[in-house]
């Protein structure tokens, strides 16, 4: 079940009130050292620049960001380019539709998406890529895989990538990553998804901090899985994640939260 965005938008801002004004212990130096912090569709304002293309992640990579998040949908030929949304409109002003579009048309319409073996051939092994799947048909699942695999054979599961999505049945559609390389994202369905990642192996789970609770934060590192949320915005919401055990802290402003684990490890010397 996924909240209307006005409403979502308005209950993570009030999250992020509460949060940011809560005390929270200062985390031990080697966790601060340690947190691995994701960049949600790169360094973007949307203005100047664009989430998931090239010169977001760029910015991503120069600031010295472990990872990035990145969504991937299909062109009408079967090209895996990078986009979140099935249309171009909301980024780019552009009333068209990428399932509607070959490859060849959608660069010459709107070159700044990239295709998704771009973006892997050139931050594979650099920083971390969360490739999100989003839930679309697949008209030729098993050419679709091979494409898949063929993207992903330069990366190494876990090391460098992990498989995540909104939908199980979309992980379950790509065969090419193992389980132990795919991860749920959870909103209102954390208990079901939480259930899922453990029956099938997967790596863990990802969901906005406020719902992933500790029991379920302890049930899945005890059980050797990892957890991601997202999207702590000050001092106090980033604490509270690292020391409540969470391996990764998605971010839409990944420079300003790198700078608040930075000073907080100031406070060691």
């Amino acid at each position: 079940m996924s909240l209307p965005p006005r409403l979502e938008k308005f209950l993570i801002e009030a999250c992020d009130l509460v949060f940011a004004v809560t005390p929270q212990k200062l985390p031990q130096r080697k966790l601060l050292e340690e947190c691995r912090i994701v960049s949600h569709r790169g360094i973007h304002d949307n203005l100047q620049s664009k989430e998931n293309t090239l010169e977001a992640f760029d910015l991503a990579e120069q600031k010295g960001i472990w990872g990035i998040e990145l969504d991937f949908r299909w062109t009408r030929d079967l090209v895996p380019v990078v986009v979140h949304d099935p249309d171009l409109d909301r980024v780019f002003g552009i009333n068209k539709k990428i399932a509607e579009l070959d490859f060849e048309a959608l660069t010459n319409l709107c070159p700044q998406v990239p295709s998704l073996e771009q973006v892997v051939g050139k931050y594979g092994g650099k920083m971390h890529l969360m490739i999100e799947v989003k839930q679309e048909p697949y008209p030729n699942r098993r050419q679709q895989d091979l494409i898949l695999e063929q993207i992903f054979s330069v990366i190494s599961p876990c090391q460098d990538y992990h498989l995540i999505s909104l939908e199980p049945e979309m992980l379950e559609r790509i065969e090419c990553v193992p389980n132990w390389a795919k991860m749920p994202v959870a909103e209102l369905n954390v208990s079901q998804l939480s259930q899922i990642a453990l029956e099938r192996n997967y790596a863990g789970i990802l969901g906005h901090y406020f719902l992933i609770g500790g029991d379920v934060v302890k049930k899945h590192l005890h059980a050797g899985q990892e957890i991601g949320t997202g999207y702590p915005n000050s001092r106090n919401g980033l604490s509270r994640e690292i020391n409540r055990g969470v391996n990764w802290l998605f971010s839409n402003d990944a420079e300003e939260l790198d700078r608040i684990r930075r000073d907080l490890l100031q406070e060691f010397i």
